[in-house]
């Protein structure tokens, strides 16, 4: 069984995101989600794990319900 890895796996990870801050960069916030939401399906696609995505579904989803911005 393939499992969704949480512990740092990322080679240069400071030059990604740099990256993806840098493709982002000039955006409008409706261009911005949209690239990330071709990102996710993009990376969904080479992952081709519906247990993985499913289980880094929850765990973002976790991850938003911990730091929503409404709580005061």
């Amino acid at each position: 069984m393939i499992a969704l890895v949480t512990t740092p796996h990322l080679d240069a990870a400071d030059d990604f995101y740099e990256a993806l801050i840098e493709t982002h960069r000039d955006l409008s916030a409706a261009q911005s989600h949209a690239l990330n939401a071709r990102l996710v399906l993009l990376l969904a696609n080479h992952i081709g794990s519906a247990t993985v995505l499913r289980e880094a579904l929850a765990a973002a989803r976790a991850a938003a319900d911990l730091t929503d911005p409404g709580t005061p």
